[in-house]
């Protein structure tokens, strides 16, 4: 049975990083981040977009935007919307596992 190679990416929250990672980790350009941050998708330190440091955890939270964006076609308003949803039953999933 041939192996199966994973790929991914360990994340630290006490790390961050810079919008210009953020896009090359999703593929796209400085204004699409500005949106997210704009729709309150990610929340950045930093005064400007120049200075916009991050969690490290953003990059999955701007990945799973772009997948939902890209796949289900829809708007930032959405996203937002389906990533707090998906944050909910995160939630909901924990309180249960730990009954």
């Amino acid at each position: 049975m041939p192996k199966k190679i994973l790929r991914g990416t360990l994340l630290d929250e006490q790390v961050f990083v810079s919008v210009t990672e953020i896009c090359q980790a999703c593929s796209t350009r400085t204004e699409w981040v500005v949106d997210l941050v704009e729709e309150g998708i990610l929340e950045p330190f930093g005064k400007d977009p120049g200075d916009w440091h991050f969690p490290s955890n953003s990059i999955s939270t701007a990945r799973t935007a772009r997948r939902l964006q890209r796949d289900l076609d829809i708007n930032l308003a959405g996203v937002a919307l389906a990533l707090d949803l998906l944050a909910e039953v995160k939630a909901l999933r924990s309180r249960l596992s730990d009954k």
